[in-house]
């Protein structure tokens, strides 16, 4: 996928069911459902969904269940254990969905997924049940996928985030995005694809594109794609997950680039904001940056040199690295950085990466250049890619070109969602005046 540069906010799944006026939006019941859909979503849905197969009925049910909460919870209050809660009325909605008509007309009835739906008194803790998002995401990278749509599966159900999301992180029509994520829930019920991690030989094959949504979930919450501030809530989740799976995958060395590259991005995460005004990264102070989670990046980062198998994570990893390096000495390897990206391009030329590197062109050999390297990206997707007009509206003004530069600021300006980020933007077109 490729991420804007913005600043984000992960956005939870909408709240279903009553208005925010008749709940009362801000109260403690919905607050604590608007919590629980922000930080169990994906966990609730895997639950749901593994005795089942089917993740649109599970996502169903789960609305249902979010649905009753809004209208029970600020009558009687809100239960001590609320995923508890939402999981017992899901599942017996799900058991009640499989025994109505219209269900036994379309689909087979088996007695055995009714059962697995849970008993309605059945006490149920999910936080004393592993963490089934896991074996979830293995589910959505299963080879009966198509391919291009496991990591926006995995975005959407495993980590909860809304298709006009995904669809801005990979460039695409909003109604094409939510198209692909159906018929791929839809291709895991009919064949009956297990909900269980696949044994360790099988889990290779598709691990590459399970980081690559692991990775996503971080973008997304982290670069500007749902428009609204980062929130600790997904970069934190996405950090739990890569770390989680390096240490179960632990031959493999982009389960720890990933763990790595995320944590040294993380570590940045206190100077993005000065206020509510967007810091650059090269504006930011590094005496701001967490010191703590550089030193776990880095650590995470020299276990994965030491398989000899660099791959894309790696790679991003290690250029994050050198722009941490500035907490130390103060000023930022370009040169280094020029080649991890010529090395990144020969592995995983995005146009997320392609676009970065035209600007690292930029500082070693001048404006001139980085708008070369950017007129040579051949990928359609560019004239929607807001990183490409931020990144060119700087350089053309760089370079003298201010007429031009103000077009293309006011192009990156209508791409960009985040409101701090656009007020960023107005302020440098204003200077290139």
């Amino acid at each position: 996928m490729d991420s804007s540069v913005t600043a984000s906010q992960h956005q939870q799944p909408q709240l279903p069911g009553s208005s925010a006026v008749e709940v009362g939006e801000g109260s403690a019941a919905w607050v604590r459902a608007e919590q629980v859909a922000r930080t169990s979503y994906g966990r609730l849905v895997a639950l749901l969904a593994e005795s089942t197969g089917d993740l649109e009925m599970a996502e169903d049910c789960l609305a249902d269940a979010f649905a009753r909460a809004l209208r029970v919870w600020p009558r009687d209050g809100v239960p001590q254990k609320p995923e508890a809660w939402l999981l017992t009325v899901a599942r017996n909605r799900g058991r009640d969905l499989f025994r109505s008509a219209p269900v036994r007309s379309s689909v087979p009835l088996d007695p055995e997924a009714v059962e697995g739906i849970s008993p309605a008194l059945e006490p149920i803790d999910p936080e004393a049940i592993p963490d089934r998002r896991l074996a979830l995401l293995f589910v959505c990278a299963h080879p009966a996928i198509d391919p291009g749509i496991r990591a926006p599966l995995m975005l959407q159900t495993v980590l909860g985030f809304e298709a006009r999301e995904i669809a801005r992180a990979f460039v695409l029509p909003p109604a094409t995005m939510a198209q692909r994520l159906v018929r791929a829930k839809r291709r895991i019920r009919d064949a009956r694809i297990p909900f269980v991690l696949p044994e360790r030989s099988q889990m290779a094959g598709r691990l590459t594109v399970v980081l690559e949504a692991v990775y996503g979930a971080y973008s997304i919450d982290w670069d500007g794609i749902s428009g609204r501030l980062p929130r600790a809530g997904m970069a934190a989740e996405a950090h739990y997950l890569a770390v989680t799976l390096a240490h179960l995958l632990e031959q493999e060395p982009e389960a720890w680039g990933l763990a790595a590259l995320i944590s040294l991005s993380r570590a940045r995460a206190p100077a993005r904001l000065d206020g509510s005004a967007f810091v650059p990264l090269e504006d930011q102070d590094p005496a701001r940056w967490d010191l703590d989670l550089v030193g776990e990046g880095e650590r995470y980062l020299r276990r994965a040199a030491r398989f000899g198998r660099i791959g894309r994570f790696q790679l991003e990893a290690a250029i994050q690295s050198v722009h941490c390096a500035r907490a130390t000495s103060g000023e930022t390897d370009w040169n280094a950085l020029g080649r991890l990206y010529s090395g990144l391009l020969a592995v995983a030329p995005t146009l997320g990466a392609r676009v970065a590197y035209a600007t690292t062109v930029a500082r070693l050999k001048g404006a001139a250049a980085g708008l070369e390297a950017l007129d040579g990206i051949e990928d359609p997707r560019i004239d929607r890619f807001q990183p490409a007009w931020a990144a060119r509206a700087h350089l053309l003004a760089e370079a003298g070109r201010l007429e031009e530069a103000r077009r293309a600021y006011d192009r990156a300006i209508r791409l960009t969602v985040d409101p701090a980020v656009r007020h960023y933007l107005e302020r440098r077109r204003e200077e290139a005046a």
